[in-house]
């Protein structure tokens, strides 16, 4: 039984890596999706998006917005490493897109 546990174990720590990583990562996706909705109703509204969407993110993360006549759209792209030092970094992305408010100087 000893010897089978051994031989098991490290595919058992690989999994639940696995599984945290996924976890950590689906997180910060749905974070960067909020990000990117809050800064794009708020540049729809005439607020400061940058301020907004600064709530979600971590550190190092960018929120790029443009507008037109009829729609604010908003860009969110956050740097991650998931389990710290142990994985790569990756970049996490989610775009975003309001109707301008009407009445709001050009």
């Amino acid at each position: 039984m000893t010897a089978e546990l051994a031989a098991a174990l490290p595919a058992v720590v690989a999994v639940l890596a696995l599984g945290l990583w996924a976890v950590s990562t689906v997180g910060m996706k749905v974070r960067a999706i909020d990000a990117a909705n809050s800064a794009a109703i708020a540049a729809a509204r005439g607020e400061d998006p940058q301020a907004v969407a600064a709530a979600y993110l971590p550190d190092g993360a960018s929120v790029s917005v443009s507008t037109d006549d009829t729609v604010a759209r908003a860009a969110v792209a956050a740097p991650v490493r998931p389990l710290g030092p142990l994985t790569p970094p990756m970049t996490i992305t989610a775009d975003a897109a309001a109707p301008m408010e009407p009445g709001l100087p050009q």
